[in-house]
């Protein structure tokens, strides 16, 4: 079974202490959890440090597809379309446990549209080529109704169907760091990296600090990325506190729904609303998630709140393409994200900034791994890595994770109902536990499809440190139901201070913590 101890990472660090390490990662998103991945694969030693928790960020609050990116086709960039429909396949065929095919309709209340956007979306086929999920084709009026039969009838002329994937962002997020400790990587969590080392103006090290500790360790590098995301120019600005911003900063929210918004199995796609985005009705764990939106925002929050125009938006256009129309009180979450998108030149306005990721080495060798999408995760490691062996001089070792298989692999993904099935083999360890305490096969609450079990794994395989590690992203109960979520909070302070060691008070900071979280997360 894969696991990941944060006792023993420290273990290693201690034991270690004047170790250069080939790379150091700042960052546990989507990107550095990749990168660790990528050179422990190739043999390189990787140490990754990460100041929250795996996929605390943006990481943590996608749409959850895993995309070519339909509307990055309108624009023009077919290499970004093409890249990351390349990679949605490799994806879906080493992660099955995470990730899965997904059918979306496409309403069609004009008929040249049908035309336009059936051609589009032909090109969208022949460019996924060998690694292409299915055929898009034309629906009839009919045939859209049995699919989607909550979709606004009035005007409907007739659909496309159209396939991409899907997947669970966090869960994916912790596959990718059970996978890069499974080869060789060391990484901890809840470790903020404070400041650069460098001798003669080059970066050789880093301090960092254990949040749950305070104490403060060096570890020395012959290469560094930084891939903190949302935090990269901080990052950068440990280097060089007048170095320039590279960010353009825009926020996204999703709305979180029954399953009767939208009770079949397909999602549903509006190209263009009125504004000129991109809409989505997407079934994921028995819910119905709405999204997205492009916001301009000036600042960095750790944890975004939603825009009351941002709410309104999405209730307003939701009601235009669906019969059953949201209203505020049928929301059960609400999760917002912030993009990080690469600044452009002669680009107005957030949507329409390119998605395709930047390697910037700056003149003190620090490498920054900026932009891009979760799709595109692995190809963007895979460079990132070779400019770091590179510029360390490291023996150079070609990647090998175009087909391997990620932690927790299955030949076939079981019933995505199912909360275990993304755990894929490791479901067994689960398992285990249900059957070893009856009160660990009780529901954790009434309205969450987990068991009580998943608590006690999250700490002892997955470093689960903190109530809301537990709710928001080794299960994703915070985005499933916020109400509940925070409901289930003093459990499962009470279970993790156990396993912890931890004492009275500290369940109560923890769930207090939550609260001041979940509050962020429901109107």
């Amino acid at each position: 079974m894969s696991i990941l101890d944060r006792n023993q990472s420290i273990a290693r660090l201690d034991a270690e202490p004047g170790k250069c390490w080939d790379l150091v990662i700042i960052g546990g998103g989507a990107s550095g959890l990749g990168v660790a991945l990528e050179a422990a694969s190739r043999g390189y030693s990787a140490l990754l440090l990460e100041a929250h928790d795996f996929a605390k960020g943006t990481s943590s609050r996608s749409t959850k597809l895993v995309h070519g990116g339909v509307r990055y086709l309108a624009q023009g960039n077919i290499g970004l379309v093409m890249d990351a429909l390349r990679e949605r396949g490799r994806l879906l065929a080493n992660a099955p446990h995470v990730t899965r095919k997904q059918p979306f309709v496409v309403p069609v209340y004009r008929w040249w549209d049908a035309a336009f956007y059936g051609a589009g979306l032909m090109v969208y086929d022949l460019l996924a080529g060998r690694l292409g999920l299915g055929r898009s084709r034309l629906l009839s009026r009919a045939e859209v109704l049995r699919r989607a039969p909550t979709v606004k009838q009035a005007g409907l002329k007739a659909g496309i169907l159209y396939y991409d994937g899907q997947f669970d962002d966090a869960r994916l997020a912790l596959t990718l760091a059970l996978s890069a400790a499974e080869a060789g990587a060391v990484l901890v969590n809840h470790a903020p990296v404070i400041g650069l080392l460098k001798q003669a103006g080059k970066v050789t090290g880093v301090r960092f600090v254990d949040s749950e500790t305070g104490i403060e360790r060096m570890a020395h590098a012959r290469a560094i990325i930084n891939a903190t995301g949302l935090f990269t120019d901080q990052t950068r600005h440990l280097d060089d506190p007048s170095r320039p911003s590279t960010l353009s900063l825009s926020q996204g929210i999703h709305l979180v729904l029954d399953r009767s918004f939208l009770p079949g199995d397909d999602a549903v796609m509006v190209p263009k609303t009125a504004d000129g985005r991109v809409l989505f009705a997407v079934p994921w764990h028995d819910r119905t998630i709405i999204g997205t939106t492009d916001t301009p925002i000036p600042e960095i929050a750790l944890e975004p709140r939603p825009l009351e125009q941002e709410i309104e938006f999405l209730l307003t256009h939701a009601a235009l393409y669906l019969e059953k129309a949201p209203a505020r009180a049928d929301v059960l979450a609400v999760f917002s994200g912030i993009r990080p998108l690469v600044k452009a030149d002669g680009v107005s306005g957030t949507s329409a900034v390119p998605r395709d990721h930047l390697i910037i080495t700056d003149p003190s060798g620090l490498i920054t791994l900026t932009g891009g999408k979760w799709t595109t995760y692995r190809k963007m490691a895979e460079q990132t890595v070779d400019r770091a062996a590179d510029l360390a001089g490291l023996p150079p070792v070609p990647s090998n994770t175009a087909d391997r298989h990620l932690a927790g692999w299955v030949e076939k993904a079981g019933d995505y109902a199912d909360p275990l099935t993304v755990y894929g083999a490791d479901a067994d360890a689960v398992r285990a536990l249900m059957a070893s305490d009856p009160a660990l096969a009780a529901p954790l609450h009434p309205r969450l499809p987990y068991p009580t079990a998943l608590v006690i794994h999250a700490v002892r395989a997955e470093m689960a440190r903190t109530v809301e590690d537990v709710l928001a992203r080794r299960t994703r109960a915070l985005l499933l139901d916020a109400a509940a979520a925070l409901e289930a909070a003093p459990k499962v302070a009470t279970l993790m201070a156990a396993e912890l060691g931890r004492d009275e008070t500290w369940q109560q900071q923890q769930v207090e913590a939550f609260a001041a979280t979940a509050a962020a997360h429901h109107l």
